[in-house]
């Protein structure tokens, strides 16, 4: 199977030892307390799930500043995207080395995680706008990204954490959340040896659908792992579980049986393009995946990005060797009516536009609020069916 990033061994940072984590709970009762924002517990979900190994826990002034510059921690270790704990006000907490994570995401505020603090350094404004650059590309408030990352605050709270549980996730999504550790049971278990991995914040169309099977036959793939995002996501985005009906339909009428899981993971979408694409590499490496499915604006927003940024980011930034996964590089998906079938784009020079069924998100998005199906070229009608009661619902 293939190794993880940066270790020969998968390291995920929640505490499986039931006696240690009974002993974890009950210090932290006693211990300070730090209330996370969003961003930092969804950082935490990831690291105890194993998905960011072999990061130890949320990274420091100067491992941040480095990534952002040059793609490494300042230990050498490839990275594309700062990993903090990032704070507004640190006065429930003052200069304490050993400190409790509180989960601002559920009731309660449960406690999350315990942190051994090993430095409270502060960012100035100008730092924070060069990380924002770095890592978006931009430092325009208007991107979503960017906007969240403004508000999280400048004191940076850096050190090893154990985790103690997964935040909503599991509760909320007990059929889809997977670590990164169970991801790779099930591989081994299925006994795949080349799986694909396809990221998805959206319902799976008839082309995010085929785009899987020519990825699986191109590459000879024992099975696919649809990797659903499980977190915030930007206004007007469909929530998770709709979107978790919709791609179960789609696989139970439309995939070979056993040829697909249908998995998600406990992070806030970043919006960050080619850096975030380069993220999602490393943790599909992290759960088992051999190949990565990476299409046009891949985690990208608005026009911020070029449409094949997220892929050639690989050639020009990702050092050769510094990650094992192989990048399937795909080109916008569609319908072709010469044809009769789903086909790349790039695949069909002697095609105008006209020759393809395309719609855009806008149009999609009225049509079903409208309780129109898209033509079944490019959904499913029982995925349509699926998000057209959605959307009537958000209407009445």
């Amino acid at each position: 199977m293939i190794k993880p990033h940066g270790s020969d061994t998968l390291n995920p940072l929640f505490v499986y030892d039931s006696e240690r984590r009974h002993a974890l709970e009950r210090e932290a009762a006693k211990l300070p307390a730090l209330l996370l924002n969003s961003a930092a517990a969804s950082n935490a979900v990831m690291l105890g799930a194993g998905y960011f190994n072999p990061l130890t826990g949320y990274m420091n002034k100067a491992d941040a500043l480095s990534v952002c510059e040059r793609l490494h921690t300042t230990g050498g270790l490839f990275w594309p995207t700062p990993i903090l704990n990032l704070a507004m006000d640190l006065k429930d907490i003052k200069d304490s080395k050993r400190i409790a994570l509180r989960d601002p995401n559920s009731d309660g505020h449960p406690l999350l995680a315990v942190m051994d603090v090993e430095a409270i350094e502060q960012f100035s404004d100008d730092e924070i706008r060069f990380m924002t650059e770095k890592t978006f590309g931009t430092a325009d408030g208007t991107h979503p990204g960017v906007a969240t990352f403004a508000s999280l605050g400048n004191y940076c709270v850096s050190g090893p954490i154990e985790v103690l549980n997964f935040s909503y996730f599991q509760a909320d999504f007990p059929d889809t959340f997977r670590t990164a550790v169970e991801i790779r049971n099930e591989i081994q278990e299925h006994g795949w040896n080349r799986v694909v991995a396809f990221q998805t914040r959206n319902p799976m169309h008839r082309a995010h659908e085929e785009l899987c099977k020519m990825a699986m036959e191109a590459v000879d793939a024992d099975g696919v792992v649809i990797h659903m995002l499980l977190g915030k996501l930007k206004p007007g985005d469909i929530p998770a579980p709709v979107r978790d009906a919709a791609i179960r339909k789609m696989v139970e009428l439309y995939f070979p049986p056993n040829t697909v899981m249908i998995t998600g993971y406990g992070f806030d979408m970043l919006y960050a393009g080619p850096r975030e694409a380069v993220l999602h590499a490393i943790f599909r490496q992290n759960m088992g995946a051999t190949h990565f499915i990476i299409g046009r604006d891949h985690a990208g927003v608005g026009d911020y990005y070029g449409a094949f940024d997220a892929q050639t980011i690989f050639d020009r930034e990702v050092p050769q060797g510094a990650l094992e996964i192989d990048i399937f590089r795909a080109d916008h998906t569609a319908y072709s009516r010469k044809l009769n079938k789903v086909v790349m784009m790039r695949d069909a020079p002697d095609h105008s536009k006209d020759d393809f069924v395309l719609l855009s998100g806008t149009k999609v998005r009225e049509m079903l609020g409208n309780g129109i199906a898209p033509p079944p070229e490019f959904s499913r009608p029982e995925v349509a069916q699926i998000l057209m009661d959605y959307y009537r619902s958000q209407a009445a």
